[in-house]
């Protein structure tokens, strides 16, 4: 069986967070527990909506994953099972650290479904 990261980050190509993630990788992102992947963009340069998946949470900034890491773990543990991913939602961002997504690395150890954050645009 092939190793699947716990969380997916997707986000916009030569976006703020893309340029540090590049440049300052967290310790997650190298180790391979998360995969940074480009989505596809609109006009404006934000991500588009996603064709599939189950949006549980919304929040405005990457700041609020750390703040809200109890009601991460809590929407993610009672989404029940499905084959779509469970997507997070983040309005905007400029950078992403460790500390941001540990909650949700925690989160996807409790469920079978991939665990994706949308980073939707910049800050």
């Amino acid at each position: 069986m092939a190793f699947q990261p716990r969380l997916i980050v997707q986000l916009t190509r030569d976006g703020r967070v893309d340029r540090q993630l590049s440049a300052e990788p967290p310790a997650s992102v190298t180790s391979g527990d998360v995969l940074v992947e480009h989505g596809p963009t609109d006009a404006d340069g934000r991500l588009e909506a996603p064709a599939a998946g189950e949006v549980v949470l919304s929040l405005p900034s990457p700041e609020a994953l750390r703040r809200d890491a109890e009601e991460i773990r809590r929407v993610i543990a009672h989404a029940g099972t499905g084959a779509e991913p469970l997507l997070v939602d983040v309005e905007a961002g400029e950078e992403l650290r460790e500390e941001e997504l540990a909650p949700l690395l925690d989160a996807a150890r409790h469920t079978s479904r991939a665990v994706i954050l949308r980073i939707v645009g910049d800050a």
